[in-house]
C-alpha cells in the first residue's frame, strides 16, 4: 500500500510536471519543506506533546513540495523532532522526475550539518534563517585578515578537522546517496554526539563554510531572497490547502502505528 502511494503520488507530479501551466510556476528544479502538525486523537507512540501547539498530543506532516506547486514527498515525524533531520531523505528519495538543485526550508529545517551534507550531495541549500542581519559568519583563515567585517565574525573553520576526516565524510554521503543509510538516520545519530565525535564535527565544520557564502549571498542578493520567500509560501500555502481537505475524523490522526498514520498523509498529499 505505502509503495503504490509513493508510486501514484509521482505519477501525479510527473504528469503535472510536462503541463505548461506548471512551466509558469516553476521549472521544477527547486522546492521547499515544511511541517503540519495534526492532533492524535488516540493513544499512539508517535504522539507527543509540544506547548507550541497547545495541550493535545500530535505528529508533524512533514512535506516537500516542488516549485509548480506538486507534493512529491511525505513523512510523518515527531512534532519535536527539529525539521533538520529529515531534509536530505525528501531530496534523495522521492521517486518523481523532479530534478531538485536548490531547496528551501524555514530556520527549524536548518543545522550546519546539513548546510554541509546538501553541498556534497549536489544540492543548494538556503534556508530563511532567523534574525539573518544578525547571524556570525566563519572564515577559512584568521578572523583578524577581515578587518572591514571583524564584528561579524564567529570564529575561524577548523580546516585540520575536516582534512583528517574528510574521507569518512564523503563515506557517509555516499551510503546516505546510495540508500544504505537514511539521511534523517545519520542526521539524528551525528547530531547526538557532535561534541565526542569527530566526523560530526568536521561535517559542521565544513557546512560554517556554505552557511557563510550562503548568508553572504542572502544579503546581498535581492532576487536570491525573493526566490527563498516565494519557494516558502508555496509550500505553506499547500499546507493551507492541506488543512482545509483534512476535514475527516476532525481534522485528527485516528491511526495508532506509524505506518498508517504515514498512509493517511500520504494519501492527503496526492489530493
Amino acid at each position: 500500500y505505502d509503495d503504490a502511494l509513493n508510486r501514484a503520488q509521482a505519477v501525479l507530479v510527473n504528469f503535472q510536471q510536462k503541463l505548461p501551466l506548471a512551466t509558469y510556476w516553476g521549472d521544477g528544479t527547486t522546492s521547499s519543506s515544511d511541517g503540519m502538525r495534526v492532533q492524535i486523537g488516540v493513544s499512539s507512540l508517535n504522539a507527543s506533546s509540544n506547548p507550541h501547539y497547545g495541550t493535545g498530543k500530535g505528529a508533524t506532516i512533514y512535506r516537500f513540495v516542488s516549485d509548480q506547486f506538486s507534493s512529491f514527498y511525505t513523512k510523518v515525524i515527531n512534532t519535536n523532532a527539529r525539521d533538520a533531520v529529515h531534509v536530505i531523505d525528501g531530496l534523495l528519495h522521492h521517486e518523481s522526475d523532479l530534478m531538485i538543485e536548490e531547496h528551501y526550508t524555514d530556520t527549524a529545517g536548518y543545522t550546519d550539518q546539513v548546510f554541509g551534507l546538501t553541498h556534497l550531495l549536489g544540492f543548494r541549500f538556503a534556508p530563511r534563517l532567523r534574525d539573518i542581519s544578525s547571524s556570525k559568519l566563519y572564515t577559512i583563515g584568521s578572523p583578524k585578515d577581515f578587518l572591514n567585517i571583524e564584528g561579524l565574525i564567529r570564529g575561524q573553520v577548523n580546516m585540520k578537522l575536516i582534512y583528517e576526516n574528510y574521507d569518512d565524510v564523503l563515506r557517509i554521503a555516499h551510503s546516505i546517496r546510495e540508500g544504505k543509510v537514511s539521511g534523517s538516520l545519520i542526521m539524528g545519530k551525528l547530531g547526538s554526539y557532535t561534541r565526542q565525535n569527530k566526523v560530526a564535527k568536521a561535517l559542521r565544520e565544513m557546512g560554517r563554510i556554505e552557511k557563510t557564502i550562503f548568508i553572504l549571498d542572502y544579503l546581498s542578493n535581492k532576487n536570491l531572497r525573493r526566490k527563498v520567500q516565494r519557494g516558502l509560501n508555496k509550500g505553506e500555502a499547500m499546507n493551507s490547502l492541506a488543512r482545509a481537505i483534512f476535514f475527516g475524523k476532525h481534522g485528527e490522526f485516528r491511526e495508532r502505528a506509524l505506518q498508517d498514520q504515514l498512509q493517511r498523509a500520504s494519501a492527503l498529499s496526492i489530493l
